[in-house]
């Protein structure tokens, strides 16, 4: 039975397609292929366009493969497609949950940073690092690689 995970931010062009990235590269290195990975974003700005280029050049220097994103807009839609919704942020997970139906589709969403074992509380955030500099998306790819690590034990647990 395949498992199906979807990461959610603003824009999709930074936070969700990292978070997407490593977990399916890890997913990869831990020999789990019931899982299918995808991401996208509480807006329309973005979409069709690639990964901000500052997250891809972390990513690509970190070894991961950033070259195959397409920023997408989350819609009511998802929660048929998916079994675990991980959102980034608190304007993000209440934009998702607003477009949930059903209580079914309000279960499937948690905030990414619940995984997250140096959070200090399940509803942390994943802070935006689009406005600030390099540090900023440093700081992001250590808490995805970090619960990504959490997230791939959860669903080889399953």
């Amino acid at each position: 039975m395949t498992t199906r995970v979807a990461m959610v931010c603003l824009g999709n062009i930074c936070r969700s397609p990292m978070a997407d990235v490593v977990l399916e590269h890890r997913l990869a290195e831990a020999g789990i292929d019931d899982v299918v990975v995808s991401s996208s974003g509480t807006g329309d700005w973005h979409v069709g366009q690639p990964m901000d280029e500052r997250a891809a050049e972390k990513l690509t220097a970190a070894g991961y493969d950033a070259s195959r994103h397409r920023a997408r807009t989350f819609t009511a839609e998802w929660f048929d497609q998916q079994d675990l919704i991980l959102t980034m942020d608190a304007s993000n997970h209440a934009d998702v949950l607003a477009l949930a139906r059903t209580d079914e589709d309000r279960a499937k969403v948690r905030m990414y940073r619940s995984f997250d074992p140096e959070a200090d509380t399940p509803d942390a955030e994943v802070p935006d690092p689009w406005y600030g500099g390099p540090e900023g998306f440093d700081d992001v790819l250590a808490m995805v690689e970090r619960t990504t690590d959490e997230i791939v034990r959860h669903l080889s647990e399953r």
